[in-house]
């Protein structure tokens, strides 16, 4: 009958290099890749790189002031067919004779 005998495991040797962890990060691709450019571009990397943050907000506040000076200017054309549509009907033929007179006189300046 065999006879059980244990034996030692072996040290690791010296020379066995320590374990590999690999690490996936996964992160947004840049987006900003014209600024981190200009960042290290010297002297002329502050000027792209304020064209880099400041032009989006630039575009952005352009087209809010032309919105609002659109939404002026349909308001402003609204209200004068208004004013011209209530003066017409109320001034009766002396209204009427006079906004002809006034197209008239439009006519031959043009």
């Amino acid at each position: 009958m065999p006879v059980y005998r244990p034996e030692p495991m072996s040290a690791p040797a010296a020379y066995e290099q320590p374990s590999v962890v690999v690490q996936h990060i996964h992160q947004a691709p840049p987006d900003r890749t014209v600024q981190r450019i200009a960042l290290g571009a010297g002297a002329g990397g502050g000027a792209v790189a304020a064209g880099v943050y400041f032009g989006p907000l630039l575009v952005g506040s352009l087209t809010a002031i032309a919105a609002n000076l659109a939404l002026l200017a349909f308001l402003a054309a609204v209200s004068t067919w208004g004013v011209v549509t209530v003066v017409r009907s109320v001034g009766g033929p002396d209204g009427k004779a006079a906004a002809q007179n006034l197209s008239k006189a439009r006519r031959k300046r043009g």
